[in-house]
């Protein structure tokens, strides 16, 4: 496997490296499959995936609660075989928060402090510390059922970070929020980040989430790692059809190579027939012809020649308030997604069910996959 050769701005040497690791359950279930791969200092990294696809196994590997199989897990260049979850300078959130109920706040992030013997006034000190970096602070005598499940989210991140360790381990950690209070923690996260200057390292399926919070991302399929790559580059230049269909709404074409000259090669299309792209490395045979839904254009007219184009009815319209998701048939009965957006304040559609359109892109904007 190859990483992209930048790291998204994060900068910072490798903290994490994870050396050709495999973890198989029960001797026959293989959660884990060969992975190897870089995790830089002070970088916000994610691995995401569909479930069981081994992401949160991975990061359990990391924080020394599942031993790897084969291969080995260093931090700072030092193996951490036979280093203990507690010895670790590596702290864990977990998914249900596990903040203890009949705990107050305070007690809650004091916890790993007071058993690991730290004096009461550093203690007090680091832990109203960690409530301000959370945004709790003044919450510290409150108990959780007095918290709302965003509070109780940071009371489990002021726990993980009053430790100061070199790595922080985030399970799907808002998962359990509704959709306005997880877009504000997604900021939060990133904010805090920047504050503490430590590594994060998130496991999540929301793709979402792993755009707007990383800095690159491991994108894993049953257990191998398919691409790691920064946001803009995984959702442009996906390398192969996992990839592409995983990350965004993605309209996927087969076709077969034809020609090859100079920079462009020529790909035989069904529906679209015979069309002119962009040269890829190894781009032979059998191919997978994608385009992503908001660089299509719906025109009543023929877009005209340098554009590839087919004429369709409009199946469906699926309105998103700022944009709209328009579904266009064409004559083998495919349906492509165009995603529209909706610039003018009105509430009827230009564009309806039974509507006979042109659909049109850019060669430039079309990826050739070749895995």
């Amino acid at each position: 496997m190859t990483e992209s050769a930048g790291i998204g701005g994060a900068g910072g040497k490798p903290i994490i490296s994870i050396r050709e690791v495999s973890k198989i359950f029960g001797g026959a279930v293989t959660a884990v499959d060969d992975v190897s791969l870089d995790i830089h200092e002070g970088e916000f990294f994610a691995l995401l995936g569909p479930s069981g696809c081994g992401k949160t196994t991975l990061l359990r590997m990391l924080a020394g609660f599942e031993i790897p199989s084969l291969g080995q897990v260093l931090l700072d260049g030092q193996s951490l075989d036979g280093v203990p979850p507690n010895k670790r300078p590596i702290n864990m959130v977990f998914q249900s928060y596990a903040v203890f109920p009949h705990m107050s706040v305070f007690d809650n992030v004091a916890y790993g402090l007071k058993i690991t013997g730290v004096d009461k006034a550093e203690t007090m000190a680091r832990v109203d510390e960690a409530l301000e970096l959370v945004k709790l602070g003044g919450f510290g005598g409150r108990r959780p059922d007095q918290l709302s499940g965003g509070q109780r989210q940071r009371v489990a991140l002021a726990r993980a970070l009053v430790k100061r360790p070199r790595v922080l381990l985030l399970d799907e950690p808002l998962s359990a929020l509704d959709a306005k209070l997880r877009e504000a923690m997604q900021l939060e996260l990133v904010r805090l980040r920047e504050t503490v200057g430590i590594t994060f390292v998130i496991v999540t399926h929301d793709q979402a989430e792993a755009l707007s919070m990383a800095n690159r991302i491991a994108v894993m399929e049953s257990g191998k790692v398919r691409q790691v790559a920064g946001p803009a580059e995984l959702y442009e230049y996906p390398n192969c059809r996992f990839v592409a269909d995983f990350i965004g709404k993605m309209n996927l074409f087969e076709g077969r190579v034809t020609g090859l000259a100079g920079n462009q090669i020529t790909v035989q299309v069904e529906g679209l027939g015979e069309v002119t792209l962009p040269a890829v490395e190894q781009a032979e045979g059998e191919v997978g012809i994608a385009v992503r839904p908001e660089k299509l254009r719906l025109d009543r007219e023929d877009p005209g020649a340098g554009r590839i184009a087919f004429r369709g009815r409009v199946s469906e319209v699926a309105y998103y308030g700022d944009t709209s998701n328009i579904f266009i048939t064409d004559a083998a009965g495919r349906a492509v997604s165009a995603n529209i957006q909706n610039e003018a304040r009105r509430t009827d559609s230009h564009v309806a069910v039974g509507d006979d359109l042109w659909c049109s892109w850019d060669p430039q904007d079309t990826l050739v996959l070749t895995g």
